[in-house]
């Protein structure tokens, strides 16, 4: 019998929750270095060619500017709206624009990370636990609390009051509060439906910082447990 959520229904400009963990759940992050790779390949197959910039070639010793390599990219296939990566499972909320946009982005961006990390990690093998796992979602009270989740999914492993705030991890979140502006984030959709971003004053219950913090429902009844089985 299949993992949960292995099986997919692809439809086009569908909504996705998408998400694996590391194998018999090991660490897929192990340092800064790793984050922000993975990170660097989002951006490489998200942000629209152009913006990628140049790189450096050298050839029988002499150096020169070049454009960067081709790459299969995906800014005109997949949005990101979220995303958060732990120490050992990840989480993206996606749209995609065709109905096998999401497969052949995931399939590109995971086979890179794999190569790169058993590279530098001197390793063999698989590093996630089977394929992804991915959840259709069907309406806009799903999808927002999906987001919820997902930007929340730090909060039992830092200490969000004192010293380290729950947008201070690598997840979309500090994009949503206003505090950071990434190019291939887009969280229009999702923050149409607050009025501030971040909490103007301690009672204000329309701002999506105060869904993501204050908010009384678990979440997580929401969604069924649809969510859990990665962690």
């Amino acid at each position: 019998m299949p993992a949960k959520n292995i099986l997919k229904l692809y439809i086009e400009n569908g909504y996705y929750h998408i998400y694996n963990r590391g194998v018999e759940k090991r660490t897929i992050f192990q340092d800064e270095q790793d984050y922000k790779v993975f990170l660097s390949y989002l951006k490489l197959y998200l942000n629209p060619i152009e913006q990628l910039g140049e790189r450096t070639v050298t050839l029988k010793n002499v150096s020169f500017i070049a454009p960067q390599k081709p790459v299969n990219n995906f800014h005109n296939e997949v949005d990101l709206l979220v995303y958060c990566l732990m120490p050992n499972h990840f989480h993206l909320l996606v749209k995609q624009r065709s109905a096998r946009s999401i497969e052949l982005f995931m399939k590109s961006l995971l086979t890179k990370y794999v190569i790169y990390f058993n590279k530098r990690h001197n390793r063999v093998g698989g590093l996630f636990q089977d394929t992804y796992k991915a959840v259709l979602v069907e309406n806009e009270t799903y999808l927002l609390h999906l987001s919820r989740y997902i930007h929340l999914n730090p909060a039992p492993h830092v200490n969000h009051v004192k010293d380290t705030p729950l947008y201070d991890n690598y997840s979309s979140y500090a994009d949503y509060l206003g505090l950071r502006e990434t190019s291939w984030i887009k969280k229009d959709l999702i923050l149409s439906f607050f009025k501030n971003t971040q909490k103007t004053h301690l009672r204000d219950i329309l701002s999506y910082q105060s869904f993501v913090e204050d908010y009384r429902e678990d979440t997580t009844s929401t969604l069924n447990d649809l969510t859990l089985d990665q962690e």
